[in-house]
């Protein structure tokens, strides 16, 4: 009896991949889990959110979409119409009623991009969803400007002129407005300071890696002058208050970032200056340049500012066309060899 010959197997039939049908309060849900199993922060996941419902709020008065695969690129280039052209500044904020004017600044939009394109790349990587609607969608083109924003000498003299020393409130404010010009710290590293991490022998203040936004600790250099108002502002605190935090509301919370921004606003008001951007960020731009401008090298600054990419730290530094001329002027090599010969 003949035995049958064994077929060879030579291949593995496979089944197209299937994707969820994942609604859009599904997908958000979706990141903001995984996200956070990664170790995401938790102000980040706010902004998905945030982000998302921006969109979606729009998004639901003009199509009908229910499913994350239904939003096609052309979706997100109106969206970006929108913001830049027809939304109004400040649209249902609580605290600001009086109009703003219509259509978001370049550096808001590019905010809500990335939060969205965020998303949409975790989505498809972890293979919920199959074609990235936003893969080929760019953020917008930015002046160097709106990055290289920056007090003059006069802008913080005056500035500083206006928090009532005598006050609780006034005095932290201008502790905290000379220790970002002194400093460089960004916002949220600032109000994050407890009396632990900074060093009066050394004069140096340690970052911890849970408020760095690079997640890694560093150590912060600060002059004595702002040693002798820390001193004293702590002292103040300790009257009043129980905590180790530095920054403190007039009631022993915590001072928050909103807050802060709030009176950088308001004393720089006062001050006259109604024509530019204020907040932590643009004293940390001030901080870098100045520092490039009094002699600091590029890398030492890159260390004490914490930018993980030297590229980055770029934007902070660009000067004017006054002080590119000094510059030029005082280290050309040909000035100094005509200094020489003289």
């Amino acid at each position: 009896m003949a035995l049958k010959k064994r077929k060879r197997v030579t291949r593995v039939e496979t089944s197209k991949k299937l994707y969820p049908d994942l609604t859009l309060d599904n997908g958000v849900d979706m990141v903001v889990a995984g996200k956070r199993a990664e170790g995401v922060r938790d102000r980040t996941l706010r902004d998905y959110v945030k982000m998302w419902g921006y969109f979606t709020d729009w998004l639901l008065q003009h199509y009908e979409v229910e499913y994350m695969h239904d939003l096609t690129p052309e979706h997100f280039r109106n969206y970006i119409n929108y913001m830049k052209y027809d939304k109004r500044r400040y649209d249902g904020h609580k605290y600001i009623t009086e109009d703003q004017g219509i259509g978001l600044s370049v550096t808001t939009i590019n905010i809500n991009l990335r939060s969205l394109k965020s998303m949409f790349n975790y989505l498809t990587r972890e293979e919920l969803l199959e074609v990235n609607p936003m893969e080929k969608i760019k953020v917008l083109r930015q002046d160097s400007d709106d990055l290289t924003n920056c007090f003059t000498d006069e802008d913080v003299k005056a500035i500083l002129r206006q928090p009532n020393l005598k006050d609780f409130v006034g005095y932290r404010d201008f502790v905290a407005i000379n220790l970002l010009l002194d400093s460089g710290l960004r916002s949220q590293e600032l109000l994050a300071l407890r009396i632990e991490d900074v060093d009066f022998q050394t004069r140096f203040i340690t970052v911890q890696k849970e408020a760095s936004k690079n997640r890694k600790a560093r150590l912060v250099p600060f002059s004595a002058y702002s040693m002798k108002l820390l001193l004293q502002l702590i002292e103040e605190n300790r009257r009043h208050f129980k905590t180790d935090r530095v920054f403190l509301s007039s009631y022993g919370e915590p001072l928050g970032a909103n807050h802060l921004t709030k009176r950088l606003k308001y004393h720089a008001l006062n001050a006259g200056i109604d024509k530019k951007k204020v907040t932590a960020h643009v004293y940390r731009h001030t901080w870098a340049k100045n520092m490039i401008l009094n002699g600091c090298d590029a890398f030492t600054l890159q260390r004490i500012g914490g930018w993980a990419d030297m590229r980055t730290m770029r934007k902070y530094i660009q000067m004017d066309v006054t002080e590119m001329r000094r510059s030029h002027d005082e280290y050309s090599p040909l000035t100094k060899l005509k200094r020489g010969n003289n």
